[in-house]
């Protein structure tokens, strides 16, 4: 087995709580409390990444080894691992929550391999002095989907934290998952996540609301130092200013990419923000099916809708004007901000328009292109239309003679499809036209759109019949998923029924259309 080279700045090189005491508290002017993981009583690997193994030095026989499903389980350490929690604050559905932290996530150190740094983070191994009331568990559905879900996010080329295992625990946990009163007993598993940095927006608005303000300016530097060193060849005095407007830059990419696929995050609280712009804390998320700017897969979430499809956009840049707030308690110059928000705002705008044109197989977007753009958004909303068949679908249409019939596939109900054909035939035509003033090889233009346009994605449904399959005992379907969803852009011999749209018996079954963040 490999060697791994731990480093541990996090911890090595930032104020740490004094107390090792493992229970619930409130930690000041520290960034992370020791602490071990509590032991399992059957850990069991059922699952790992190739991919996330190779980027430690690892393979997945490595894995299988008697001490590290040991590590992966939270009932050992390997040499060099060093666990801990951190503090961290935050906005939740746009309330301040004071002190939050890793309530359930432990870290177990730092990894450098290859010139990079990667650290492992124990998602579900009991209880943090961050923990308030709840156990520090996690069950195997939530599990499941933290796991595939990270995979499935890189292989689409989504800015994501990765996830190496997924250990059963062999307990039985106990959860409401309707919040309805009625709990019942889950097995319990654990996802050990691996991303440069588990930074978020956070971690700097619990200082800066305390008056730490030498922590906070601490913090600052540190993560400039270790996640942004790139940074470190400009002068001192601007390094502040151009790492706010990376982190919102970053930030709109990644708005871009979820709307690019079809993600929704469910939970996109300040405490759930990515510093390097990466997807994090995979919790209520879901994949939009029928194509509906204000759908949203958390049920806490239902009656708001403060954090679906549609406004997600808008919510980063509100979650980094938190985060402005936070830092401008020690950074006076406010131009700072107000360029970086600016940078957010050009960047969304220039990415979006971008995406759009790939995805509808243009070669460059045009101001007028908008108008196409919303009137095809309303009738995919009109006439229920699933997203993702639909643009793969639309890169078979020949431009020349354009056959509505060709996108039947992709609508999920007749009585929609006969009402609106002649709107849809409509927009077909001016689409083709649009297309045909560019006068580009059909080819190049489908090349453009299959890269782009996933054929098979994360869907709601499949994600609920693993999960059941692995509440029976069976784990071979985790991995058979996850093959397919790396090569999301590639269509895949026998595997047809991982690319079709949403059956009518998933689409209000739990599990498959709405999820809570009990997990």
């Amino acid at each position: 087995m490999a060697s791994l080279n731990f480093d541990n700045r996090f911890i090595r090189e930032l104020p740490g709580d004094p107390l090792t005491v493992n229970q619930t508290r409130q930690v000041s002017a520290a960034f992370w409390s020791t602490v071990t993981p509590t032991p399992v009583s059957q850990p069991q690997l059922i699952a790992s990444s190739a991919d996330a193994a190779m980027l430690l030095g690892l393979t997945p026989a490595d894995l299988q080894q008697p001490e590290w499903v040991a590590a992966l389980s939270g009932n050992g350490l390997l040499t060099g691992m060093s666990p801990f929690a951190t503090c961290y604050g935050g906005h939740q559905f746009g309330n301040w929550a004071g002190q939050l932290g890793d309530g359930r996530a432990i870290s177990l150190g730092e990894i450098l391999h290859d010139q990079l740094r990667w650290e492992l983070q124990l998602k579900g191994a009991g209880p943090t002095p961050y923990s308030r009331r709840a156990d520090g568990r996690a069950v195997l559905r939530s599990s499941i989907r933290e796991f595939l879900c990270s995979e499935a996010m890189f292989h689409l080329g989504v800015p994501t934290t990765r996830a190496l295992s997924l250990v059963l625990t062999g307990d039985a946990i106990w959860r409401d998952m309707f919040y309805d009163g009625n709990p019942k007993a889950e097995p319990g598993a654990i996802v050990c996540r691996v991303a440069p940095s588990f930074i978020r927006f956070g971690h700097f608005q619990l200082p800066a609301m305390r008056g730490e303000l030498s922590q906070l300016n601490q913090l600052i530097d540190f993560t400039i130092d270790r996640d942004f060193p790139h940074l470190l060849a400009e002068p001192a005095e601007q390094r502040r200013a151009l790492w706010f407007r990376e982190i919102c830059t970053t930030t709109a990419k990644l708005m871009v990419e979820w709307t690019r696929v079809g993600f929704v995050h469910g939970v996109m609280n300040t405490d759930n923000m990515s510093i390097l712009g990466l997807t994090i804390d995979y919790g209520p998320y879901g994949w939009v099916d029928n194509f509906d700017l204000h759908w949203t897969p958390n049920t806490t979430d239902a009656e708001g809708l403060r954090y679906c499809f549609g406004r997600q956009p808008a919510i980063a840049r509100w979650n980094l004007q938190r985060l402005a707030e936070a830092l401008a308690t020690v950074i006076p110059d406010q131009a700072i901000f107000s360029e970086g928000l600016t940078a957010f705002d050009e960047v969304f705008a220039l990415e979006m328009g971008n995406m759009l044109a790939a995805k509808l197989g243009w070669q460059q977007w045009q101001p007028e292109d908008s108008e196409l753009v919303n009137r095809l958004f309303d009738l995919l909303q009109q006439v229920e239309v699933d997203m993702t068949l639909f643009f793969r679908l639309l890169a078979d249409i020949d431009v020349y003679a354009p056959d509505l019939s060709l996108l039947a596939e992709a609508f999920y109900r007749d009585d929609l499809w006969r009402q609106y054909q002649p709107a849809c035939s409509q927009w077909l035509n001016d689409y083709c036209a649009r297309v045909l003033v560019e006068g580009e090889l059909p080819v190049d233009r489908v090349a453009r759109m299959e890269k782009v346009n996933p054929l098979y994605v994360l869907r709601n449904y499949l994600a609920q019949q693993v999960i059941e399959a692995a509440e029976q005992g069976d784990y071979q379907p985790i991995a058979e998923l996850l093959a397919v969803l790396r090569s999301p852009y590639t269509e895949q011999p026998g595997k047809a029924a991982y690319a079709q749209k949403r059956p009518d018996w998933a689409r209000h079954k739990p599990g498959c259309s709405m999820l809570s963040c009990s997990s």
